[in-house]
């Protein structure tokens, strides 16, 4: 079985305007659509590469009040085949420089993309076993040089269980590669299982008298730091309507897979 290669993007707005984001996903659903019957891939002026094997597994909405910067939109790749599948055809456009690469029908819509490409580690479940959840939690966590790895089996095989008994459903470990100081993951969870658990949290912390304490939580923060070497977040997405990792439709239809 080969490695799983995904790349994850955010993309930033500006000058502020809420619409941007929903016509940047509408667009991106929407021709991602069309692709699943595309045999061969192909460089297109205003798309870019056009492929079955790189795959939109998730499109999402930012929840800014959860640390985020206001509007913005963060995508998740899988290359199907790995290296030399669709990771090799988004390197293959690259390849002489072809001038269609600087056409798109979305230019001066988004203000800026940070992109990093991930490989999935051990536990990671394949996405088409990841029933679509109504949130995501995405955690990003700067970990010193070479212990991603380590980190993400640790999440596996202490961490996971935890957060599982609290509904929280494991999507991805990933470490960013082309470098060694980073490790994301990705976990789908209700409202209602994400709530409970931050409560959990704070009773633990002694700051919430009416729920049952979880100290597990805390002991994570403490074991987290054996691997950590900077900033530590996580934040909530919101899955956007079209791509793999949405829930059924508000006409009770399964959105697109």
């Amino acid at each position: 079985m080969r490695r799983g290669i995904f790349l994850l993007e955010e993309v930033d707005f500006r000058p502020m305007n809420s619409r941007r984001p929903l016509e940047y996903l509408t667009w991106l659903t929407r021709y991602k659509r069309e692709d699943e019957t595309r045999e061969t891939p192909a460089l297109t002026s205003g798309m870019s590469i056009r492929s079955r094997d790189i795959d939109l597994a998730g499109a999402f909405y930012a929840v800014g009040i959860t640390g985020h910067p206001q509007f913005k939109a963060v995508t998740l790749w899988e290359c199907h085949g790995g290296w030399d599948g669709g990771w090799r055809q988004m390197m293959d456009i690259y390849r002489g420089v072809d001038d269609r690469l600087f056409l798109s029908d979305i230019d001066d819509l988004r203000f800026s993309a940070f992109s990093r490409p991930l490989g999935a580690v051990r536990g990671t479940p394949p996405l088409d076993e990841v029933t679509p959840a109504e949130f995501y939690l995405f955690e990003s966590a700067r970990v010193r040089p070479g212990a991603a790895s380590d980190y993400l089996e640790a999440v596996r095989a202490e961490r996971a269980p935890v957060l599982a008994e609290h509904g929280h459903r494991l999507a991805g470990l990933y470490e960013v590669l082309y470098c060694d100081t980073e490790a994301v993951t990705l976990w789908a969870v209700s409202l209602d299982d994400h709530l409970a658990t931050r409560r959990a949290r704070d009773a633990a912390l002694g700051l919430d008298d009416e729920v049952e304490p979880d100290g597990r939580l805390l002991a994570w923060d403490g074991r987290a730091r054996a691997f950590l070497d900077g900033p530590w977040r996580e934040t909530l997405l919101a899955p956007f309507p079209g791509s793999r990792l949405a829930p059924r439709g508000l006409d009770g239809d399964v959105m697109d897979r």
